[in-house]
């Protein structure tokens, strides 16, 4: 069967050098096409020709308004080789590329593609690629020039049509009183919202978090890291982790189909669906630069250049010991993985030195702990949200969507610029059926 110009565009990386390239008309002048070229010809990809089919076809394929065709399917197919309708479920092979195409992207823009004005993210849970540019939407809404020209010009004529109308002294008396009006408004509209902002300290948070000209990463926890933990009965730290032991740690009982879902899926649990949900609804929720990272593609230089909401105790997310070093509120996992228990290093009067709770009876007290810290450059800030099991994660993600709890402690924190300073909260909470109840703040710490 003959290839269509888009495929033949998108096969066109990987004939011999020798040969020019060839553009699909719909190809030729779209900067993000272009962009997708260059990736693949940098030092990340040049070696991995499966790697850079996959970008070119997806990207391809988003830019001609194709986007039904980039699917689990269509790319095992199209890019694979895989026969017509293979079986995803029994072959994992789109999906383990897709990981280390986000993690060759995130690399790339960190590096050879951080002066970029377009980037390529492929967001989880989707194949389709987003690209994020204020220049690009720009290009993609105006007007082209030829065009303009040939149409009239209504401000022009709207000015003319006024000015004879009402004379030149009177329309400049109404444009003072109008560019008056204009200021006043906006002077008691930046009051009203300073107002709102001394009066709802969390969303000081959430404007750093979120509103900030740097990208946020939201990095649930990995549910099946934390299930090959308890079936081995041996956390994995953070460097461990960061080599991928988790890929040759033996897991007794399982079955060969259940052991490469654990090794290779993205999973996480509803109670962390519910977190990231609420974020989205945040008023200060800005999605084209806030984005979600599955925890096996986040890399230290995600932490040093731009902000990190990091849910989950260190038991599923490992990522969660990133501040350890500065912070009075760690969560440990206990030997065997028998639990967890936050560690209080510098018991202030009235606390204890540690807490623990009993993770396996239905009803349960249970902790958490939140912390707000710089990134590791200091130019950003990570929020970290842990508990001892599933109900404390649910009991500090909610105690900062409900900000009474915590209102107290973020106005200790607030400085005089507005700013927040670093602070750490230790909660209680009771856990009913893996569900919080009753949270409370027992200690806490502004650094």
């Amino acid at each position: 069967m003959e290839k269509t110009g888009l495929e033949q565009a998108v096969s066109t990386h990987f004939v011999s050098s020798v040969e020019p390239r060839r553009h699909a008309p719909e190809l030729e002048d779209d900067p993000r096409w272009h962009l997708a070229q260059r990736i693949v010809d940098s030092p990340q990809f040049c070696k991995s020709p499966r790697l850079s089919q996959f970008l070119l076809y997806i990207v391809a394929k988003t830019i001609a308004g194709r986007q039904n065709e980039v699917t689990e399917q269509q790319i095992g197919v199209h890019v694979f080789g895989r026969p017509h309708g293979y079986r995803t479920v029994d072959d994992n092979i789109v999906r383990s590329y897709a990981r280390q195409l986000r993690k060759r992207l995130t690399k790339y823009f960190a590096s050879d593609g951080i002066d970029h004005e377009i980037r390529i993210e492929i967001p989880l849970g989707s194949y389709l690629p987003a690209f994020t540019s204020p220049a690009l939407e720009k290009k993609v809404l105006a007007m082209p020039a030829e065009l303009a020209q040939d149409q009239p010009r209504p401000a022009a004529l709207a000015t003319h049509s006024v000015a004879s109308k009402w004379g030149w002294p009177r329309l400049l008396t109404l444009f003072v009183y109008s560019a008056g009006l204009i200021w006043l408004t906006c002077v008691v509209q930046s009051r009203i919202v300073a107002a709102r902002y001394s009066t709802e300290p969390a969303q000081l948070l959430w404007k750093a978090m979120l509103q900030g000209p740097g990208d946020t990463f939201i990095v649930p926890p990995d549910a099946g890291l934390n299930l090959i933990e308890d079936l081995s009965h041996q956390p994995l730290p953070l460097a461990d982790y960061l080599k991928a032991d988790y890929l040759d740690r033996p897991l007794p009982g399982v079955d060969t189909h259940s052991e490469s879902d654990l090794r290779s899926q993205q999973l996480t649990d509803f109670i962390n669906l519910q977190m990231v949900a609420t974020l989205a609804r945040l008023p200060e929720f800005n999605p084209g630069h806030v984005f979600l990272r599955f925890p096996r593609d986040l890399r230290f230089d995600d932490l040093k250049r731009a902000n990190a909401i990091i849910i989950g105790s260190s038991c599923s997310n490992p990522w969660a010991v990133i501040a350890d070093g500065t912070t009075n509120f760690r969560i440990q996992c206990n030997p065997g993985m028998q639990g967890a228990t936050v560690v209080n290093s510098k018991p202030q009067p009235g606390e204890a030195s540690s807490y623990y709770s009993h993770w396996n009876e239905p009803i349960h007290e249970t902790y958490s702990v939140i912390i707000f810290a710089p990134n590791l450059s200091g130019y950003g800030s990570l929020l970290m949200l842990g508990g001892l099991d599933a109900a404390g994660t649910q009991a500090a993600g909610e105690a900062l969507m409900r900000s009474e709890a915590i209102t107290p402690i973020l106005e200790q924190a607030r400085r005089p610029d507005g700013s927040l300073a670093p602070f750490e909260v230790l909660l209680r909470s009771t856990s009913i059926q893996a569900n919080a109840t009753d949270t409370q703040v027992i200690a806490s710490r502004i650094h």
